[in-house]
């Protein structure tokens, strides 16, 4: 199925994910406004920023970290 979307990661329309890849309202907001492809290059940068930090994803602090930079990163947004 080709969902097409309008990504605000990319500012125009674009393929959307088939599925729901985060949980929550922050999924859901990711689901229906990210493209597949701004989703690839967010877990791309997600990777160099945890080992460049060296992050642990089993620690709540650093999993919050992550979430900021990923709102910032695909929304320009913080909180």
């Amino acid at each position: 199925m080709n969902r097409i979307i309008f990504c605000k990661f990319l500012k125009k329309k674009s393929q959307g994910q088939e599925f729901q890849s985060y949980p929550g309202k922050l999924g859901e907001k990711i689901y229906n406004h990210i493209s597949k492809i701004a989703w690839e290059k967010w877990m791309k940068q997600q990777t160099i920023l945890i080992n460049e930090k060296q992050l642990n994803t089993s620690n709540y602090e650093d999993r919050k970290l992550i979430e900021n930079q990923m709102k910032l990163f695909l929304f320009n947004e913080t909180k």
